[in-house]
C-alpha cells in the first residue's frame, strides 16, 4: 500500500501516518515509559534494533499495514494500530493489533485513530472485515473495541502465545456491513 491511501487520514485530534525505521527513538522511548500499561498484554519493541524488525514487515509486507496514530497538534506519537494477517479473495479480513502510550491513554485519542484505520481498511484497502483477539481481562482494549462498533463474536481458549503462556480472548469485528 502507498504512503498515499492514508493522505487525509486525520481527525480532530490525531492524524496516522506509517511506520517508518526513522520512528525508531520515539516508538521505543514511548514503549519504555508504557511498560506497566502495557504489560501483561503486550510488548512492543523498546530498543531500536527490536523496533526495526518489528516495524520492517509493517511496511515491506503486503498482508499487513502498520499505522502509527499521532497527535495533530505536536505529532508526538500517541499509539499505533496494525492491521495483520491480511487475507484477500472471498475473505477480504485483516486482524487488529493496537495499543497507546502512557502519555496518551484515556485521552481517546485511540478511538480516534482507531475510527481512522477503520475509514483506511473499509476504503482504499478494500476489506471487509476487521477483527480484534482480545485477553478477557484487558478491560481498557475491550472498551475501545466497543466505542467502535465491534461486536462479540466467540471465546476461544489458549489462543495467543502471551509472556510465556497460551491465553484465552474474546473474539471480537465488525464488517462494512456494520458501519453503514
Amino acid at each position: 500500500m502507498s504512503e498515499s491511501a492514508v493522505q487525509g487520514a486525520e481527525g480532530p485530534r490525531v492524524v496516522l501516518r506509517r511506520f517508518s525505521q526513522a520512528d525508531a527513538e520515539e516508538f521505543t522511548a514511548r514503549a519504555r515509559e508504557s511498560r506497566g500499561l502495557h504489560h501483561p498484554w503486550l510488548f512492543p519493541p523498546e530498543r531500536p534494533a527490536a523496533y526495526a524488525a518489528y516495524a520492517a514487515p509493517l511496511i515491506d509486507n503486503p498482508a499487513r499495514v502498520g499505522y502509527l496514530v499521532c497527535e495533530r497538534s505536536d505529532g508526538a506519537i500517541a499509539g499505533f494500530i496494525n492491521i495483520n494477517n491480511i487475507v484477500g479473495g472471498g475473505f477480504l479480513c485483516g486482524v487488529l493489533g493496537y495499543g497507546a502510550f502512557a502519555h496518551a491513554a484515556g485521552r481517546g485519542l485511540m478511538s480516534e485513530g482507531l475510527e481512522l484505520v477503520m475509514e483506511q481498511a473499509f476504503g482504499p484497502l478494500g476489506l471487509h472485515r476487521l477483527e480484534a483477539n482480545i485477553q478477557p481481562a484487558n478491560e481498557a482494549s475491550l472498551a475501545l473495541v466497543r466505542r467502535a462498533g465491534f461486536r462479540l463474536e466467540g471465546y476461544s481458549p489458549d489462543l495467543v502465545y502471551v509472556d510465556g503462556a497460551w491465553r484465552d480472548h474474546e473474539r471480537w469485528a465488525v464488517t462494512t456491513e456494520m458501519r453503514r
